[in-house]
């Protein structure tokens, strides 16, 4: 069943990618899935963004403690970066001790590559 335009609304302001949209090779975008969309980009415009989500994709599951060498950035800046893809639905955080371990959501790696026409 389709889902609603409130509903792709209310999934997008949670962060998550709605799953109706066509890929943007095949169909035009509507204004709505475009709106819903582009914070997501958003997300990935930014170089370190990009390279931390590529560490969490590629580790399944990564502290918050173990991204500042390798990004060489300080743990306020990785801080804001995650919080922003976490924002953009496309990881998610657990709080265990005074650390956040991060991981991908599920689907939304496929989701992007559908999107994309991949």
């Amino acid at each position: 069943m389709p889902m609603s335009t409130a509903a792709r609304r209310s999934r997008s302001s949670a962060g998550a990618i709605a799953p109706c949209c066509p890929a943007l090779t095949t169909a035009e975008l509507s204004e709505t899935d475009a709106a819903d969309l582009a914070p997501v980009f958003a997300a990935l415009s930014d170089p370190v963004r990009l390279r931390l989500l590529s560490i969490v994709a590629t580790a399944g599951e990564v502290c918050s403690c173990n991204l500042e060498s390798p990004l060489d950035k300080s743990q306020p800046t990785i801080s804001h970066h995650t919080r922003v893809l976490s924002e953009a639905g496309l990881i998610e955080g657990e709080k265990r001790g005074r650390w956040m371990w991060w991981r991908i959501v599920p689907g939304q790696m496929q989701r992007l590559r559908d999107l994309l026409g991949g």
